[in-house]
């Protein structure tokens, strides 16, 4: 019996600090998210606080050749498709999502988006890959990374997956609020 739980201690112990390296350290839950200004498939400058103005916005981390992201992306599109034009209580201008990319490729990036069908209008890079200026702004240290931000462009919450956060989008879309846990 002792044996027993010993076996169960380590490997919760082991369980536990496995998901701890995956963490998101440097974003917490309500702060306002960092700025990020960076070119989209055209060469335009997109800015998130301007787009997240009046709204709420899923980013996005991902890339052409994380196979994760690519798996997942199939369910980012119907995530986005269900919510696009669904009212949300004080966002006027509803939903969206916007994709943040750590290709070093415009062409794999650019091929990437249409392969997939990502069919918002706000994906934006800087091609520097895991050294790029997003990466390191958010402390992004694995892909898919996704982070749920309130009209206010404060982070209401934190997913290893973008598809982690429909249930809470849902309650969003049925008017519900989400409780901000600041600091985590």
């Amino acid at each position: 019996m002792k044996q027993l739980f010993i076996i169960i201690a380590l490997v919760t112990a082991f369980h536990t600090s496995s998901f701890a390296q995956y963490e998101n350290e440097k974003i917490k839950i309500g702060q306002k998210a960092p700025e990020l200004r960076f070119a989209n498939p055209a060469g335009d400058t997109l800015q998130l606080s301007k787009i997240n103005r009046k709204r709420i916005v899923l980013l996005d981390f991902w890339a052409s050749w994380c196979g994760p992201c690519r798996r997942g992306n199939p369910r980012l599109v119907q995530l986005y498709e269900k919510y696009k034009d669904k009212k949300f209580k004080g966002a006027k201008k509803g939903f969206t999502i916007v994709s943040v990319s750590l290709d070093k490729d415009s062409s794999s990036w650019v091929q990437a988006i249409a392969a997939d069908k990502l069919g918002w209008p706000y994906h934006m890079t800087a091609l520097g890959g895991w050294k790029s200026a997003a990466a390191a702004i958010y402390g992004v240290q694995f892909i898919p990374q996704a982070f749920l931000l309130d009209t206010d462009g404060k982070v209401m919450r934190k997913y290893m997956t973008a598809e982690e956060a429909e249930a809470d989008i849902e309650k969003l879309s049925n008017g519900e609020k989400l409780e901000i846990i600041e600091g985590k």
